[in-house]
């Protein structure tokens, strides 16, 4: 961070250098810090964004004002009762294919003899 800040670095890392010169990696992270920084400081006052209308504070507070005042829907437990059902369902199925695998699909055959 310090680079990209255009600070020199300590002499007691001189292997962050090191790496940054033969990492592309972390050399290009260098560069996009560095260029968000100096971005950053030359930002002036004139490019930061207006302040909006008090009409548009007036038009979000009313439609803020319209979505609370809805009566809240109560969400019907069916549906999550309907999905734990449809789970444990699969899983029952699942469990029972794993078991008649295992009784006759999963083994070899036995060769008796005569």
């Amino acid at each position: 961070m310090e680079l990209a800040l255009g600070n020199d670095v300590s002499s007691d890392d001189p292997g962050a250098l090191q790496h940054i010169a033969t990492c592309n990696r972390c050399r290009e992270e260098l560069s996009q810090i560095t260029r968000v920084v100096f971005t950053a400081r030359d930002v002036e006052e004139s490019d930061l964004p207006a302040t909006p209308p008090e009409r548009v504070w007036q038009r979000i507070t009313q439609q803020l004002s319209a979505v609370s005042a809805e009566p809240h829907r109560i969400r019907r437990s069916t549906n999550r009762h309907g999905r734990t059902v449809r789970y444990a369902l699969g899983l029952l199925v699942g469990i029972a294919f794993i078991w008649w695998w295992g009784r006759g699909h999963g083994t070899r055959p036995r060769i008796t003899g005569p």
